[in-house]
C-alpha cells in the first residue's frame, strides 16, 4: 500500500540558512486538502472517523496529504527538542519606558501606568462621538464616574438591558455563555458607593471586564465552552488574572462565548450559539476568544480578557476590529486558566484602544508561570505614550512572501498602514527571511493537539460522544492521532525557530504583518447546529498567529483600516521576548495614525450616552 510509504525533509542545520531579503527558501503557501463541510456531511465524517479500523487510515492519509508526515512525523532535524517557550531574560534596552518596582500591587501597578498615558485630547462626554467613532475607554468610564455623570450602577444597568436585547432572537449575538444580574449590580453599588465617598480603588473600579469561558472566574462555572468539562472540573476560586482586576474594583460581567474546547477558529458553538462578527451578523467573530472580541467590539465593555494558545486572541480581535495583546510567555500567570496545552496557551487582552490594553496588562502581569522562578523574568517597563513620536531607529522586518501571503484587501491594507507608519515617525523597514513557516504552522498544531489530548484524556473516559460537539470530535480524534514521534520531531522544530527569530531580532526590533490572512468570512446556517470544517479559511486565520504561540513571543494586533465589505483589517507586531512596551509603543503609533478612519458597527451600545 503506497499510502503508508511515508519520506520527510532533510532539514538543513539552522545556521547554515539564510535569514536575508537574498535568500533562496522556498515559501510553502498552506495547500490544505480538505473541502469546507458542514450540517450532515460533518457527522457522517465523525462516524467514519471514530470507526476502530477504518479511522486511524483515513486519519492517516489526511496527514500525509497535507504535509505533516512530510514536514513533521518522518522528516531528518539535525536540532535537539526544546519543549517549552519560555525565553531567557537578555537585556535589550527599550526606548521611552518607565522602569516599576516588582514589588508593586496591581492597585499600584495601574496607578503607575496612569502616568505613563498621554494627555487626553478632548472631553469625550460633551458630545455623541463628536469627532466621529470611538469606543469608550477606561479613562472614559472613570472621568464619568469621578464627575457624577454616570455610575457604576447606571452603566451596569444598561449593560444588563443590552446583553438581554443582543441575546434576544432579533440578533442572536451569543456573546455570553453565563452572566449573572444580581452579581454584576452588587458589584455595581459597590463601586458606586466607593465613587460616591470619593474612594474609588483604581481607574479600574466600576469598568466593564468580560472573561472569556476558559478562565476561571467567581461565581461562574469555566465550561471551555463545551456542556461537560465544568461538571468534572469545578471552578473553587479566582484565576490570577482575574484576582487581580477585581482587586482593582473592575466589574466582572460574566463568561464570553468560545470555540468548544478552544479548537476551532471560527467561533461557532453548537452549545452556546455561534458569536456573531458586530461589523456583520451574518459574519464569523473568529475563535476562540470569540465573545471576548465581539463585546469590546460592541461596546459592551472597553476590555475583557481572552486566553491564545494559536492566535485565539488576536485572530478574533482583527475580525472584529480591537486591540488584541498576547504578552511573552510567563509573563501572565495561568493559574485558574483551563490546562488545555501547556506550553502555547496563555491569557491576553482584547481592549478598545492600546492605551486600554496597557492598563489591564498592568493589573494583571508581572505574575510567574506556575513552575518559573520570578527572578528568571526581566524588570517590568511601561510605555510612556506620550513619547512614542520621539522614539527613533525603529525597524520592521517583513518577509515580502509571507506578508503578501493574504486578500488583496488586506496586503494593500497592511502595506499602507506600514508605509505611513514609516512616513510619519522616520521608521524603517528591513526585508528579511522568516524561513520554514509551514513547517512551524504544522509543529504547531502537531503541540498543541498533543497537549490537549494529555490534558483530557482521563475527563474524556467519562464522557459520552453525544455531550461532545462534531467539529470537536473531528478535532480530538486528529489530536489524539499523534505520535511521540510527531511531538518530538515538532519540538526539533520550535528549538530551530527559536534560532531563526533570535536571529531576525538583530536585525530588527519587530516582525510586522498582516494578523489573518482573510477578513471575517459567511457564517452559514448549516454549521449553526454541527459546527463546520473549514481548514482552508482556518490555516488563512492563523497563518501570522504561531509564532506568538510557539515560541512565546508578545505580539499586538491593532485594526488599520476595511476591507472592500466593510470589514476590519489588522495589522500585527511581533515583538522579541520581554518588549511588551516596544510593542505597545509601536500599537500605539500605528492606532494614532489609522484611528480617524474607523467606522461604527452594525451592533453597538453606548452605555455611557447621555438620557
Amino acid at each position: 500500500m503506497g499510502i503508508f510509504k511515508a519520506t520527510g525533509k532533510v532539514y538543513k542545520p539552522a545556521p547554515e540558512v539564510n535569514l536575508g531579503s537574498d535568500s533562496d527558501e522556498f515559501y510553502i503557501h498552506p495547500e490544505v486538502k480538505a473541502p469546507r463541510v458542514a450540517g450532515l456531511l460533518v457527522k457522517i465524517f465523525v462516524w467514519i472517523l471514530e470507526l476502530p479500523i477504518i479511522g486511524p487510515i483515513v486519519l492517516y492519509i489526511l496527514k500525509k496529504d497535507n504535509l505533516i508526515h512530510k514536514l513533521v512525523s518522518f522528516a531528518e532535524i539535525p536540532e535537539s527538542p526544546v519543549f517549552t517557550s519560555a525565553q531567557n531574560w537578555e537585556d535589550i534596552p527599550e526606548q521611552n519606558v518607565s522602569l516599576t518596582k516588582p514589588e508593586l500591587s496591581p492597585v499600584e501597578r495601574v496607578r503607575e501606568v496612569m502616568n505613563c498615558l498621554p494627555a487626553s485630547l478632548e472631553s469625550t462626554l460633551t458630545g455623541e462621538f463628536s469627532s466621529g467613532f470611538k469606543r469608550w475607554t477606561i479613562r472614559d468610564f472613570h472621568r464619568a464616574y469621578a464627575t457624577g455623570e454616570a455610575s457604576p450602577l447606571m452603566v451596569a444597568t444598561r449593560f444588563l438591558s443590552a446583553v438581554k436585547e443582543c441575546s434576544g432572537p432579533k440578533l442572536n449575538m451569543a456573546f455570553f455563555i453565563s452572566h449573572n444580574a444580581d452579581d454584576i449590580l452588587k458589584q455595581a453599588e459597590e463601586s458606586s458607593l466607593r465613587y460616591q465617598q470619593g474612594n474609588p480603588i483604581s481607574a479600574l473600579d466600576g469598568v466593564l471586564v468580560a472573561i472569556k469561558d476558559e478562565i476561571d472566574c467567581m461565581p461562574y462555572p469555566t465550561t471551555g465552552g463545551t456542556k461537560w468539562l465544568h461538571k468534572q472540573r469545578g471552578c473553587k476560586g479566582d484565576a490570577a488574572c482575574v484576582k487581580q482586576l477585581r482587586a482593582c474594583g473592575a466589574i466582572l460581567v460574566g463568561k464570553t462565548n468560545m470555540h468548544e474546547l478552544g479548537a476551532g477558529t471560527s467561533g461557532i458553538n453548537p452549545h452556546y450559539g455561534s458569536t456573531r462578527n458586530p461589523y456583520n451578523t451574518n459574519r464569523v467573530s473568529g475563535g476562540s476568544s470569540s465573545g471576548s472580541a465581539a463585546v469590546v467590539c460592541a461596546g459592551l465593555c472597553p476590555v475583557a480578557l481572552g486566553v491564545d494558545g494559536g492566535g485565539s486572541v488576536r485572530m478574533p480581535a482583527a475580525l472584529c476590529g480591537v486591540v488584541g495583546f498576547k504578552p511573552t510567555s510567563g509573563r501572565l500567570s495561568n493559574s485558574g486558566v483551563l490546562p488545555l496545552n501547556w506550553t502555547v496557551g496563555m491569557p491576553g487582552i482584547l481592549a478598545a484602544t492600546v492605551e486600554d490594553a496597557l492598563i489591564v496588562y498592568a493589573a494583571i502581569c508581572n505574575q510567574p508561570l506556575q513552575g518559573q522562578p520570578i527572578y528568571s523574568q526581566p524588570e517590568l517597563n511601561f510605555p510612556l505614550l506620550e513619547t512614542t513620536h520621539t522614539m527613533s531607529n525603529i525597524k520592521f522586518a517583513k518577509y515580502d512572501k509571507w506578508f503578501n501571503d493574504c486578500t488583496e484587501d488586506i496586503r494593500n491594507c497592511c502595506d499602507q498602514a506600514l508605509q505611513l507608519l514609516n512616513r510619519h515617525y522616520g521608521w524603517k523597514t528591513v526585508n528579511v527571511t522568516v524561513p520554514e513557516i509551514e513547517e512551524m504552522r504544522l509543529a504547531h498544531y502537531v503541540t498543541i493537539g498533543s497537549e490537549c489530548t494529555a490534558s483530557l484524556y482521563k475527563l474524556l473516559e467519562n464522557v459520552k460522544n453525544t455531550e461532545i460537539g462534531w467539529d470537536a470530535r473531528v478535532a480530538l480524534s486528529v489530536y489524539g492521532s499523534f505520535s511521540s514521534q510527531d511531538y518530538i520531531n515538532a519540538q526539533r522544530i520550535r528549538n530551530r525557530q527559536m534560532y531563526f527569530h533570535k536571529e531576525i531580532f538583530k536585525m530588527a526590533d519587530v516582525i510586522v504583518t498582516p494578523t489573518t490572512g482573510v477578513t471575517a468570512y459567511p457564517l452559514q446556517n448549516d454549521a449553526l447546529e454541527s459546527g463546520e470544517l473549514d481548514y482552508i479559511n482556518g490555516a488563512a486565520l492563523v497563518r501570522f498567529s504561531i509564532a506568538g504561540n510557539f515560541l512565546g513571543l508578545p505580539a499586538i494586533t491593532v485594526m488599520v483600516g476595511y476591507d472592500q465589505a466593510g470589514l476590519p483589517i489588522g495589522l500585527q507586531f511581533i515583538g522579541r521576548p520581554w518588549s511588551e512596551a516596544t510593542l505597545l509603543h509601536l500599537a500605539f503609533a500605528i492606532q494614532a495614525v489609522c484611528s480617524k478612519s474607523y467606522t461604527k458597527p452594525m451592533v453597538f451600545y453606548d452605555l455611557l450616552k447621555k438620557v
